[in-house]
């Protein structure tokens, strides 16, 4: 059986400050797409909605539009991704927008579109 839903109508929508997720579930797959405004740095929009000091959540995306800036906790590392780029990242980390642009991710991992800036 073949499954296909549009982003046109996603099934949930989750608004936080300065940016928002939509999300589409199907069998096997959670997709979410995350767009992100100037100014948005997940440490102050959405860690207050996790309640945890950094992500928390595995990332496989890819960045439609704008740059994204990534620090890691473990080790500090850190890297920028921006249109054309896919990225894998693990729990455990800070992110913001850099520049006036704003950015569209697309997220393939799940753990986004299922649990990412959701409240208890």
């Amino acid at each position: 059986m073949i499954e296909v839903k549009t982003l046109d109508k996603p099934d949930e929508r989750r608004d936080f400050p300065q940016g928002h997720l939509e999300a589409v579930h199907l069998t096997g797959l959670d997709f979410a797409v995350a767009t992100f405004e100037p100014g948005w740095r997940w440490s102050e929009s959405v860690a207050p909605i996790a309640g945890t000091d950094s992500c928390q959540i595995h990332h496989n995306g890819y960045v439609v539009q704008g740059r994204l800036h990534v620090r890691m906790d473990n080790d500090g590392g850190e890297s920028e991704v921006g249109p054309g780029d896919v990225f894998v990242c693990p729990p455990g980390h800070d992110a913001w927008v850099v520049g006036d642009e704003q950015v569209v991710v697309y997220d393939f991992a799940g753990g986004m579109a299922q649990e990412y800036a959701k409240a208890d």
